[in-house]
């Protein structure tokens, strides 16, 4: 047994007898859409803290919790905040809960962040399905020893967002009225958010929202089975295309703006599973 594998059986193990069901979907809710969680049935909650060798959320906006409960009867657990490589935390750690849901017996991960905008198509308070993505700015989870009860030594990325989950997200949006883009979501390391120069490259390779989560996450996930899908909310223009400072409140309030859409869009592709 690797290091990767012992201290995900450790984390799962101090849990084990708190978790109420196995969750058919996981989702992680990204800053500003965490009370999404807080409309499931039959909810029950394990704070991060309580779970052994397992990171803690410092971000404010991240509850640092996971929450279990049902959307329309399926079982669902979302984890209400993520932690970031930017906390100073590894790679390893930024995936571990990802790992952990997988473990729980969880098939589908819904994926959601606060991104800002280069498409030029985009503004604030849009949602945007993700199609692919670029991760080759932050190190790659996956570096190092090889747990093969995870998954293949090299994964193919080919199909990392699921065609038919992005299909159901789609259809949905059209039957709610939900307007929803389509785009390439990058990832960058953060804190800080990126340059003038970096959202034109980021732009010239292909992106379409930047942002500093959920790539590295779709990575391992991708790696050890999950079928995935993602949701960026538009909270701002990036650095360079706005007048205006970016700021983490500004993110915050344009995320609240969109929740009560978000919330629509996924908990009733959810329900359709």
């Amino acid at each position: 047994m690797t290091e990767t594998e012992a201290r995900l059986a450790r984390s799962f193990d101090s849990i084990a007898h708190r978790i109420p069901f196995r969750p058919r979907v996981a989702l992680v809710l990204g800053s500003g859409l965490g009370g999404f969680a807080d409309r499931l049935a039959e909810r029950s909650v394990i704070p991060y803290r309580e779970i052994a060798d397992f990171p803690v959320s410092t971000v404010a906006g991240h509850a640092g919790q996971f929450v279990f409960g049902t959307v329309d009867g399926v079982p669902v657990v979302a984890m209400q905040g993520r932690v970031h490589y930017y906390e100073g935390y590894s790679m390893e750690d930024v995936v571990l809960p990802v790992r952990l849901m997988r473990r729980m017996g969880a098939e589908i991960l819904f994926l959601t962040n606060a991104a800002g905008g280069l498409n030029a198509d985009f503004s604030a308070g849009d949602l945007m399905m993700i199609t692919d993505q670029i991760a080759c700015f932050v190190p790659s989870p996956l570096i190092g020893e090889n747990p093969e009860s995870l998954g293949p030594r090299f994964p193919d990325m080919t199909h990392i967002y699921d065609p038919e989950l992005q299909q159901l997200l789609l259809d949905t949006a059209e039957d709610h009225g939900v307007g929803l883009k389509k785009g390439v979501y990058v990832q960058m390391s953060g804190p800080n958010y990126e340059s003038p120069a970096e959202v034109r490259m980021a732009k010239l390779v292909g992106g379409d929202a930047v942002g500093m989560s959920t790539a590295c996450e779709a990575v391992a996930a991708n790696h050890c089975g999950f079928r995935i899908c993602g949701i960026s909310c538009i909270t701002n223009l990036a650095s360079g295309l706005s007048a205006r400072p970016l700021s983490h409140e500004e993110v915050k309030t344009a995320a609240d703006e969109a929740a009560p859409r978000f919330q629509t869009l996924v908990w009733n592709a959810i329900s359709k599973l």
